[in-house]
């Protein structure tokens, strides 16, 4: 099930939008505090965000472009103000589409499924794995934090989407070198530890302590 973030200081269509896309299937969180949208969005890791550009505090642009800091979930604009400055300002604080208000629900689910299958159905799968704030770009071995970000060698790659894709699970060595054998680089009981080291003192560089925990003697997750 994906998770919708509407950002949407109108409650009747915060409401509107909510009660409709559930009876989709899709999750819906509406913000309600404006403050910190990007708190919200880390908190909640939505798949796709719905954001209205006139908010209180700091309005749709700003929040894009914070959550472009981290993240390249698609965010689609929904504003009334549909001027042509508008949506080039959309575009290039990093918005994937703009909807004006008033606007047909039909056509909202119909854009929203569609953002959905390109972003994350392509291929089979999405190459952005996100956990708890954490962006894993797997096509191109960037991982991004708070703003920072550290590159990751092929081996270090293959362990992270490994973790991320069993999160929750624990995910023994020889699965992940068996994982690896697929490569053309061998690894081996030795290589394996001295490559998650190295990964976690990479993501600790960027702030990301403690992410990966050790199932002594099984192997490794993360929770």
């Amino acid at each position: 099930m994906y998770k919708l973030l509407v950002v949407e200081d109108d409650e009747v269509i915060a409401r509107t939008i909510k009660n409709y896309m559930e009876s989709w299937g899709y999750e819906v969180v509406c913000a309600e505090d404006f403050k910190d949208v990007l708190q919200i969005f880390v908190e909640e890791k939505p798949q796709l965000v719905l954001m209205d550009i006139s908010l209180p505090f700091y309005n749709g642009f700003h929040w894009c472009d914070a959550i472009r800091g981290i993240s390249k979930v698609p965010v689609i604009f929904l504003s009334s103000a549909s001027d042509n400055m508008n949506i080039v300002m959309a575009v290039n604080m990093g918005g994937d589409d703009f909807i004006a208000k008033p606007f047909d629900l039909n056509v909202l689910q119909a854009k929203i499924q569609a953002m959905l299958r390109r972003t994350y159905d392509f291929a089979g799968e999405s190459s952005l794995l996100e956990h708890k704030g954490m962006i894993f770009d797997s096509s191109r071995g960037f991982v991004t934090y708070e703003g920072k970000q550290t590159e990751l060698t092929k081996n270090e790659m293959g362990i992270l989407k490994a973790l991320l894709e069993q999160k929750g699970k624990i995910v023994t060595r020889d699965k992940l070198m068996e994982r690896l054998w697929e490569s053309d680089s061998f690894i081996d009981d030795n290589t394996l530890t001295v490559n998650v080291a190295r990964l976690r003192k990479k993501l600790e560089g960027i702030g990301i302590v403690d992410m990966i925990k050790t199932r002594k003697g099984i192997g490794y997750a993360v929770d």
